[in-house]
């Protein structure tokens, strides 16, 4: 049962939307209502406030990091911080792994917001650095690459959480894998209006006005 209170305290902590709650407080009314709908950082950006945008992105990954963290503590093994005993090793694995993919779809799914939500690429990263922190940088180096590339967020989003599974694979953090490929998924379905659009090279790059609100 304790993998399922793990998940459970994922998803409630990714469901928090602040996105929204940020842009309420600054009197930029509900983001919901521009763009693309979402409640992420890129949707935030399209109010004109960058300071609001940056800090969605790190509240977003906070969250989802946080909830990580929290399970590995709550679930520990034998650690003396264990509020349930001494538990099997593999159990703080199992526990952050379902937390992390939790997290994702609490953001993405969140029942506040009659369970629409981000498109989950900040949770994902944070989500990921609490995971394996090596395996983040990682990414982050191959989602910045890719942008300079590409000069489309969308696709060096999408590359580096598709690449994230196999990054942890490469640098030994196997338990990693498996929520890593879940959140991929999540975070894939939640582009789907973008990929929808590069296979239509509708796609607008960054900096173009047909990116701009």
């Amino acid at each position: 049962m304790e993998p399922l209170f793990a998940a459970a305290l994922g998803f409630l902590l990714g469901s928090i939307p602040f996105g929204l709650i940020l842009t309420r407080a600054a009197g930029l009314g509900d983001v919901r209502k521009i763009g693309s709908g979402s409640i992420g950082a890129t949707n935030v950006l399209r109010t004109g406030n960058k300071g609001l945008a940056a800090a969605t992105v790190l509240l977003d990954a906070g969250k989802a990091a946080a909830a990580v963290l929290v399970a590995s503590v709550l679930w520990n093994g034998c650690e003396p911080l264990s509020l349930f005993g001494c538990q099997p090793a593999n159990l703080r694995e199992e526990a952050a792994a379902l937390a992390a993919v939790g997290a994702v779809a609490g953001h993405c799914f969140t029942p506040w917001l009659a369970f629409k939500g981000g498109k989950g690429f900040a949770s994902a990263a944070g989500a990921l650095a609490a995971l394996a922190w090596p395996a983040m940088l990682a990414c982050a180096a191959i989602w910045g690459l890719t942008l300079f590339l590409s000069r489309i967020s969308s696709v060096s989003s999408l590359v580096s959480v598709v690449a994230a599974p196999v990054v942890a694979w490469g640098l030994g953090y196997s338990q990693a894998i498996p929520p890593l490929m879940a959140i991929a998924a999540i975070v894939i379905v939640q582009h789907r209006a973008n990929i929808g659009r590069l296979m239509r090279g509708e796609e607008p790059k960054v900096g173009s006005s047909s990116a701009r609100p």
